[in-house]
């Protein structure tokens, strides 16, 4: 009986314990036209559940969370919404690489990179 108590102990511990970031879905390469919206997915599991931030060529990207006049918004699920891809001559504000990063303060998660490209108008038919 003994052994068998103190399992019931630890794994009922063990549940409630807090747990460091796992990216479970990472994002995927995007080719989007100017002026369209795209999403760019990122989910996180953790204990406390961790906030996300997205970068681009590693520099941390302003959202709706930092300017509610920003074309960026972050979903409540940790993706990264455009309500339209911003591409110019001069700027490419949108075109990089992306990682979504979920911390908590137990540690942090980096995803995989996803690309994202603006088609240009020679692969639009």
């Amino acid at each position: 009986q003994w052994p068998f108590h103190f399992l019931a102990i630890f794994w009922s511990r063990a549940r409630f314990e807090d747990s460091v970031p796992r990216i479970v879905e990472n994002p995927s390469d995007l080719i989007v036209s100017k002026g369209e919206p795209a999403t760019l997915n990122c989910k996180a599991e953790g204990r406390p559940t961790p906030t996300i931030e997205w970068y681009k060529d590693g520099e941390r990207v302003e959202t709706d969370k930092d300017d509610p006049r920003s074309h960026r918004m972050l979903l409540p699920s940790g993706s990264l919404f455009f309500l339209r891809i911003v591409h110019g001559r001069r700027s490419k504000p949108d075109e990089g690489v992306y990682t979504c990063v979920a911390r908590n303060y137990i540690g942090e998660a980096i995803s995989r990179n996803a690309s994202l490209e603006v088609a240009s108008k020679a692969l639009c038919y």
